[in-house]
């Protein structure tokens, strides 16, 4: 089975990176961009294609439910998946109303986050 291809959005370059790494060790990923804003994310996904679009919420420029609806309208086949530190309720259904399809904290398992966008890729 083909590795889910996926776009990091985040704007912790440290946390990207390593993210980056992370997900390079798992033979079901395969990271093949990332950028540290949400207004860079629309045209990297439209050029990249990917399966799944892992988005941090609090970020210079879009915030994660806005850079949502910005890379879903460029690239429609893409899965969002909201990746942050902390969110509100409020937060989180503006971003699964824009369109994300989950949301994970980046204090979750390693494990489960793997399994959350690996399941996102493959819908």
């Amino acid at each position: 089975m083909a590795p889910v291809r996926v776009v990091l959005v985040e704007d912790n370059d440290t946390f990207r990176e390593t993210l980056t790494l992370l997900f390079g060790l798992r033979d079901e990923l395969e990271v093949i961009g990332a950028v540290g804003s949400g207004d860079e994310a629309p045209a990297v996904c439209a050029e990249l294609a990917p399966d799944v679009v892992l988005m941090d919420y609090r970020m210079p420029g879009l915030n994660g439910a806005d850079a949502t609806r910005a890379v879903l309208a460029a690239c429609p086949t893409a899965r969002v998946v909201l990746l942050t530190a902390s969110v509100t309720d409020q937060e989180r259904d503006e971003v699964l109303a824009a369109g994300a399809v989950a949301c994970v904290t980046k204090d979750e398992d390693f494990d489960r986050l793997v399994g959350v966008v690996c399941d996102a890729g493959r819908t």
